[in-house]
């Protein structure tokens, strides 16, 4: 019995078959990555001047559908972990949201290609433009609606797909991860590279058709060799939700509300692990107390022959409700993570530019979207410089791994955000001055209202700014979420930053919306017009720097409760394979 046991585990910490087929599906799996970002990124980046140049939407309209669009698209993943963790696997999730994609590309595709799909063409001179009508809104959106199905199935299970062809118990295995998450990202920072540049050049100065229709080759081709890998990938079945546990906690704490609370949680609450979890074991913490009367064993409760309860709707153990807590100390720093987003986005920066001097050459100008570059080249470059430079500095001073804490990292990217919105105030009062003051103004095609003589590369500043954001701030919520929840909730934890972002896209519709209704009447007149000239989009900016500033303080006091998680060293040598004592 006992050798069949070792060879059972031999057996299990070597599987050799993984790590060949993952370096065989690399190329599969990494084609599939890069063509279905270039497809996406291809279509998204423009949909702003799309919408008000050939569909006629007004500015107003287009930016709010836009944050419902982008805020659903985010919403989606957590139905997507959901229904891939539970049902029906990371390939089935990724094979369907993968067709999905392809088919919202292509009905977008097909509103620019064909005259009836969207309405007649406006130019910089009419004062009137017909809007679209009922069937080509709906088929837009019915094209957005499939767009939506692809990124909540893609999304949250892309990375986790490539990481399941290795084995990660091997250091074969464990390079191979690691290799794949830096192709990865790669990928990721080429596709918009290329997306704000050429395809946003395409779509903009060349043929609307052509511009679609290249992201839609693209996601053509990332369909093809996702299914061509199929026979030598490492398909995982699923194995149900994390949810059901947390879901189990509430209820029976709820059931258990009237018990009286022990004196010595730590040493009497019903503390069961179950033997092959992933989960680390934590020790008990004194944060949400209330929750701890899941775990109390009364007389009326009953336990396996191995000590797992038989009704886990009427009792959990420590490590469950331990684990909730883990989930729900994370949401106060994901409220500011929210915040954080709608200051970082700036909603109007495409339409600065289009009223701004864009010229780079007598006769060349940059595409309005294409400014967006600056701030992902800022990102690229100060990455490295803090990796090698600044967090070796701190660490010295610190004696932390990371230089500083993650909380830390997050904090300064949130303190960025108010510096970034009180930069972009001051440039755009610039533009609109200069605008005003000039004589002969001169309209720039597709924008609504005259171009200021203002050089559109004064936006640079605000988007260095957001870059710089972005590396402290976005990164960290990354590391945060991935640290703090349980292991065996990590897919959701990536849901968790897509859902600040869409929570962030909501408010960020909310906002414009209110301001723009509010002001509308105002003898200042209205803040967000659709000529910026007439408006005082730099108020806005000002109000969405207060905004962040009473963040960045509610960030802070946060940040000082916030208790991070802690795991019994017994677990954490037990997952590296090593015996010990009892600690």
């Amino acid at each position: 019995m006992e050798a069949k046991e070792e060879t059972a585990m031999e057996s299990e910490a070597d599987e050799p078959e993984i790590n060949y087929r993952g370096i065989k599906a690399m190329p599969y799996i990494i084609g599939n990555e890069t063509f279905e970002k270039l497809g996406a990124i291809g279509t998204l980046f423009n949909l702003q001047v799309y919408l008000t140049t050939v569909f006629n939407m007004k500015r107003i309209s287009a930016t709010t559908l836009l944050n419902v669009f982008h805020g659903t698209t985010n919403f989606a993943t957590l139905i997507g972990a959901y229904l891939c963790d539970t049902y029906f696997g990371r390939y089935n999730t990724l094979g369907f949201g993968s067709v999905a994609s392809f088919l919202g590309l292509l009905v977008i595709t097909l509103t620019a290609a064909f005259k009836n799909m969207h309405p007649p063409h406006c130019g910089a001179a009419d004062e009137r433009c017909v809007g679209p009508t009922a069937a080509q809104m709906a088929f837009l959106l019915f094209g957005f609606g499939l767009m939506i199905l692809g990124a909540g199935a893609i999304r949250p299970c892309n990375l986790a797909f490539g990481a399941d062809q290795f084995n990660p118990k091997t250091e074969s295995g464990k390079r191979g991860i690691d290799s794949f998450f830096n192709w990865y990202f790669f990928t990721l920072t080429f596709a918009q590279l290329v997306s704000v540049t050429a395809v946003v050049y395409v779509q903009s100065d060349v043929s609307w058709p052509i511009g679609f229709a290249i992201p839609t080759a693209f996601m053509l081709i990332s369909c093809f060799l996702f299914f061509m890998g199929t026979k030598i990938y490492v398909i995982v079945k699923p194995e149900g939700s994390p949810l059901t546990s947390l879901l189990q906690v509430l209820v029976v704490a709820a059931r258990k509300r009237r018990l009286k609370s022990p004196a010595q949680p730590w040493l009497s609450l019903y503390n069961y692990t179950p033997a092959k979890s992933i989960n680390s074991k934590l020790p008990y913490t004194n944060q949400f107390r209330f929750l701890d009367k899941a775990a109390i064993l009364t007389a009326a409760d009953r336990r396996n022959p191995d000590g797992s309860p038989s009704n886990p709707w009427r009792l959990c153990s420590l490590q469950q409700v331990e684990q909730l807590k883990c989930v729900v100390r994370v949401i106060p720093i994901w409220a500011a993570a929210v915040l954080y987003h709608v200051g970082e986005k700036q909603q109007y920066l495409v339409f600065q530019a289009m009223q701004s001097d864009r010229h780079l050459a007598a006769t060349f100008q940059i595409p309005p979207a294409t400014y967006s570059i600056f701030s992902m080249t800022t990102l690229v470059l100060f990455l490295p410089l803090y990796d090698r430079l600044l967090v070796p500095a701190l660490r010295r001073l610190t004696r932390l791994d990371g230089g500083i804490t993650v909380l830390q990292r997050i904090g300064a990217g949130i303190f960025l955000t108010v510096i970034e919105s009180l930069v972009a105030a001051l440039v755009e009062r610039r533009r609109r001055r200069l605008a005003l003051d000039r004589t002969a103004d001169i309209v720039i095609s597709g924008s609504r209202g005259a171009a200021s003589p203002m050089s559109a590369m004064w936006l640079v500043p605000q988007l260095v700014l957001a870059g710089l954001a972005e590396a402290f701030a976005a990164i960290g919520q990354v590391e945060f979420f991935y640290k703090q929840f349980p292991e065996s909730m990590r897919s959701f934890a990536g849901s968790f930053f897509f859902c600040a972002m869409a929570a962030a896209s909501y408010l960020n519709g909310l906002l414009i919306s209110v301001v723009h209704r509010a002001t509308a009447e105002s003898p200042a007149g209205n803040w967000l017009p659709e000529d910026l000239n007439k408006g005082r989009l730099d108020m806005f900016y000002y109000m969405v720097a207060g905004i962040c500033g009473l963040n960045f303080a509610y960030f802070l006091v946060c940040a000082k409760w916030y208790r991070y998680k802690r795991v019994e060293l017994e677990m954490e040598l037990e997952l590296e394979g090593k015996e010990i004592r009892k600690f």
